[in-house]
């Protein structure tokens, strides 16, 4: 539980960290400059996603504990890896960068309301008073803080964050690993006996909300690299923060299950999408991205 406390916090402070190198304030302010697209994909993400994956927890009657899990994962803003994403398959990476900001910020609220709400239906064991006003604020200073001292730092010696930039990204990219197998080896008899299971319902709920972020979108005459860009919002989430909230806020490594095997099947799944996409309909020089 020492390292759960210590290490999963200090490492989803880390990524976060770096998610602030990347902001300034005018990634919040350009939302604003294109509020439809925005606004759909935050539909997307906080109210379909969560309604979709209640009903797949259902569906595949999952134990208590790891519906709770899908849930809270379902809670959980999109990645910060959504941005490489949308990079490769002609995306808006403008508005994912805006959408990642907006979401990190709304999940300091949404994330323990909606992972109340699961443990109150579901009732996981000793978990049903659920995320109390200190676990909110946990919640808050593991997410907001880094972000914070990391656009700070940009302010201040934006050369600095430049040269950071790199290896960051390549140390939030160890940590997810790390974060994933540490996962797994703490309840390595958990994962085995429902592998086929959590296999499943994260391939499903994977391609359904990479399908979702992009189909509503569409449906709402948004531009292609907008749409783009929402899929993989809505479609690639913040897994170390929902391992990090359940083993270091919760103190329940089996609930970081199935957050820790989406975490490995959402990037082939989202670069099979991404792959999809372009092919099926390729991107028009007329993008009108930001």
């Amino acid at each position: 539980m020492e390292f759960a406390a210590v290490a999963l916090p200090l490492a989803l402070g880390i990524i976060m960290f770096g998610l602030g190198l990347d902001l300034t304030p005018a990634d919040f302010a350009r939302v604003a400059k294109q509020p439809k697209a925005a606004a759909v994909a935050l539909a997307c993400q906080l109210l379909l996603l969560p309604a979709i994956c209640f009903g797949l927890v259902l569906l595949f009657r999952l134990p208590p504990i790891l519906a709770v899990g899908m849930m809270l994962l379902a809670a959980s803003p999109g990645g910060t890896t959504a941005n490489l994403y949308s990079h490769l398959f002609r995306g808006d990476v403008a508005l994912n960068i805006s959408l990642t900001a907006i979401n990190s910020v709304i999940a300091v609220v949404t994330l323990p309301i909606l992972t109340n709400l699961a443990i109150a239906y579901f009732q996981p064991g000793d978990l049903s008073v659920g995320l109390q006003f200190r676990k909110t604020l946990e919640v808050f200073l593991i997410v907001l803080v880094p972000v914070a001292l990391g656009m700070t730092v940009r302010r201040l010696s934006p050369g600095f964050a430049s040269a950071m930039d790199k290896p960051v990204r390549i140390a939030s990219v160890a940590i997810l690993v790390l974060v994933i197998a540490g996962s797994v080896a703490s309840s390595f008899d958990l994962l085995a006996a429902n592998f086929l299971l959590l296999g499943g319902i994260a391939t499903v709920f994977c391609v359904l909300s990479l399908t979702v972020g992009y189909v509503v979108p569409r449906l709402m005459k948004i531009e292609k690299p907008r749409a783009v860009a929402s899929a993989f919002e809505v479609g690639i989430h913040n897994a170390t923060l929902a391992i990090v909230i359940a083993q270091g806020v919760l103190g329940r490594p089996d609930m970081s299950l199935p957050a820790a095997v989406y975490g490995v099947l959402m990037f082939p799944i989202a670069a099979l999408f991404g792959l999809w996409v372009s092919r099926r309909n390729p991107v028009r020089e007329d993008k009108g991205s930001v």
